[in-house]
């Protein structure tokens, strides 16, 4: 089972529906700069005026047009639905009305509805991060960034895995791998309050919220069963900062692969099966099925 919100969301999708990582990667490295423009100019008066009127802008309206997320995204996916994903999936986005929601694939008979979305649809609705862009609107409902509530979605698929089959908690074994982020950092000024203090308070929110739901993980099947990878860049990086992620994340990834190398194989060093589902195109038939 593979769990993503956001752009973790992008990647869990496309490693439900078969893509290799690379093709992953491929996507990030050659259309970042696409979707996360930047137009800085060279001339220091330009670029603090470029910088006044983004700050204004981004008062009343979101920072970027979509129309180059999707576009890399339907290069990727195509018209795929997310019932043709071979491995199971839990995606979590915020619904318009003030609800949780998740993306689940087929693999329980209870999960009749989702499997028809088109993949671009689901990773659209998953990554619509707040002040970045416009809330997406699907068919019949408007979504936003699924980490408004699940930043780290390992409490999702764990209690999915639990509700869904017949297992005992110590036979599930969980990788968390997280985004780099930089350590919220309180300050004398929180104490005053006010709007300005307390300006980055979802990134706060969001490290909060990753931290208990390992916690919570780490309760119910054992702290040596979930197994976490992150780290810290060696500068900050804003999520829409395409070329500092580009110079620095690489390497800070392939050393986190180096040290978990070994509990890395026992995720990533043997094939898995599909799983039989229940709803949609791959679906066996009723009288194979019964």
């Amino acid at each position: 089972m593979i769990a993503g919100t956001s752009t973790g969301g992008i990647i869990a999708l496309a490693l439900g529906f078969g893509l290799p990582a690379s093709t992953v990667h491929k996507i990030y490295v050659d259309q970042g700069a696409e979707i996360f423009p930047r137009r800085t100019a060279r001339s220091p008066i330009l670029r603090g005026l470029q910088l006044a009127w983004r700050a204004l802008n981004d008062l009343h309206r979101y920072r970027y047009d979509a129309d180059a997320l999707e576009r890399a995204l339907s290069g990727a996916f195509g018209a795929a639905m997310l019932g043709q994903c071979e491995r199971r999936l839990v995606v979590p986005a915020f619904d318009w009305n003030t609800e949780v929601f998740l993306f689940k694939t087929p693999h329980h008979p209870d999960y009749k509805l989702d499997w028809p979305n088109p993949l671009v649809t689901v990773a659209r609705a998953t990554s619509a991060a707040p002040t970045y862009f416009r809330a997406f609107k699907g068919a019949d409902r408007r979504f936003l960034d699924g980490g408004v509530w699940a930043n780290n979605p390992i409490m999702c698929a764990l209690v999915d895995a639990l509700a869904c089959y017949d297992v005992e908690r110590r036979a599930i074994e969980i990788l968390s791998i997280g985004c780099a982020d930089d350590e919220y950092v309180m300050s004398s000024a929180h104490e005053t309050g006010g709007l300005w203090a307390w300006r980055k308070i979802f990134s706060a929110a969001a490290q909060l919220q990753s931290q208990n739901a390992i916690g919570q993980a780490r309760l119910l099947i054992g702290g040596d069963r979930v197994h976490r990878l992150d780290g810290r860049a060696p500068r900050p990086i804003e999520m829409d900062d395409y070329e500092s992620a580009a110079e620095l994340l690489p390497a800070l990834a392939q050393t986190l692969f180096d040290d978990n190398r070994a509990m890395l194989q026992r995720f990533f060093g043997s094939e898995r099966p599909a799983f039989q589902a229940w709803h949609g195109p791959r679906a066996p038939a009723p009288d194979v099925r019964a």
